[in-house]
């Protein structure tokens, strides 16, 4: 078998143009502006941003390819302003060149005090590719010379599919020259191992090319040899990076909303990146957010189930994490108490504060008697009930109300009780 080692296959099957462009219509389908932009000769400078191996890199490439024109890429991370001289130099001797940097959100200062001048002078058109949400973590300098910010999309199981034939098919780039036996099903188990990365299905089905065994001056593939190489290529977990904030916002809501199934997969999938502890911070946060006063005893019970997670660490761990997930599921919610709070909050940042009343002041040092503080005040304990009632906010705020309950699970009681002091207070 001839081994390809000059590149990778996800290298040499990218794109040449737009038109080759397997998915993401939504950017670069025929209908779209930008398609016909780059048809017409016009490339803006952009921002690509998306999960890895949806094909940022590959679109860069292909735009080029379309307009034929003079193409630098650099990683933001490792490149400095001794290139982008070098660019900027060959850019006024032939014109207008697109520059695609990589991780363009860790672009640092020095880099963008050269450059953004030559983008403004439409001597380079910038592509610049990130992970990141560029509205969070690119600078606005960079996206305010960007005329056109794109979110490119993970791939459908179907568009990996024809990458993958694509792949197979092509004598030059790909495996076409090889005698390759490869069951039809074996491309649609790596497609739908890898999640929409479509780097991580050629590298599957390039690892899975070289691996099989010769039979007769064929190549034969197994399924056993398939499921090996594509172990783990859908996964992908990236601490700091914006899916990984979305997969914990995910998991809150879908326990907010009472979704069972949905929780375990995104908790699956948080476990499966290995961060426990901020799983563990996420289920305390929604013990009181959520179903707070609906089900009062249910944080002593994640505390719990935390405490036993750390004596047992994983894999066992994810058992206790399991039960509370379930079970935050499926209790009555209410947000009620924290938003109440917050409402008392907005109040006193407002500057709705008053006096304290003066029964209400410490009363418990030498002089205070001679101001008042403490007059008047009633001992609740010394009446039926512990309650008598008596004024508690200052006089700017008497009659406020913060707290609205809700009929949802134990808060029925407190709903009930609340209701009816609030009543007996207002009949005084």
């Amino acid at each position: 078998m001839a081994l390809f080692l000059q590149e990778p296959l996800a290298v040499r099957m990218r794109p040449r143009t737009i038109d080759e462009i397997v998915g993401q219509t939504h950017i670069i389908g025929p209908h779209t502006a930008l398609y016909k932009m780059i048809h017409n000769g016009y490339v803006p400078s952009m921002l690509l941003y998306g999960e890895p191996g949806v094909g940022k890199t590959s679109l860069a490439y292909a735009i080029a390819g379309t307009v034929n024109r003079e193409f630098f890429a650099l990683n933001a991370t490792t490149s400095g302003k001794k290139e982008m001289e070098e660019i900027v130099a060959t850019a006024k001797m032939v014109g207008n060149v697109i520059l695609f940097i990589d991780e363009i959100h860790r672009f640092n200062k020095a880099q963008q005090d050269y450059l953004l001048p030559n983008v403004e002078s439409g001597l380079i058109t910038l592509i610049g590719a990130t992970t990141e949400n560029p509205f969070h973590e690119v600078n606005p300098a960079i996206r305010s010379r960007c005329g056109q910010i794109k979110q490119l999309k993970r791939l459908t199981s179907e568009e990996i599919v024809v990458l993958l034939k694509r792949a197979l098919q092509d004598k030059t780039r790909g495996f076409g020259a090889l005698s390759l036996d490869m069951d039809e099903r074996f491309l649609q188990m790596i497609a739908d191992g890898t999640n929409g990365d479509a780097r991580s299905a050629l590298q599957a089905l390039e690892a899975v090319v070289y691996a099989a065994r010769q039979n007769d001056e064929r190549i034969v593939v197994d399924e056993q040899l398939v499921l090996d190489c594509i172990e783990k290529k859908g996964f992908s977990h990236d601490k700091k990076g914006d899916t990984y904030y979305s997969l914990l916002s995910a998991f809150q809501k879908s326990i907010r909303g009472s979704d069972v199934d949905a929780a375990l997969h995104y908790l699956a999938r948080l476990l499966e990146g290995g961060d426990v502890a901020a799983i563990c911070r996420r289920l305390l946060v929604i013990a009181y957010e959520d179903i707070g006063l609906a089900n009062p005893l249910i944080g002593v019970k994640v505390n719990a189930a935390i405490q036993a997670v750390e004596r047992l660490g994983l894999p066992e761990g994810r058992i206790p994490l399991s039960v509370v997930t379930v079970e935050l599921c499926l209790s009555a919610k209410s947000n009620s108490a924290y938003k109440a709070l917050d409402k008392a909050i907005a109040d006193v940042q407002a500057g709705k504060i008053g006096d304290i009343p003066i029964h209400l002041k410490d009363a418990h040092y030498d002089g205070a008697k001679v101001l008042g503080y403490g007059k008047g005040y009633v001992y609740p304990h010394d009446y039926p009930n512990s309650w008598v009632s008596q004024q508690y906010l200052p006089n700017e705020l008497e009659g406020v109300q913060y707290y609205s309950p809700k009929e949802n699970g134990e808060e029925r009681h407190y709903a009930k009780v609340y209701s009816r002091l609030r009543e007996l207070r207002h009949k005084q």
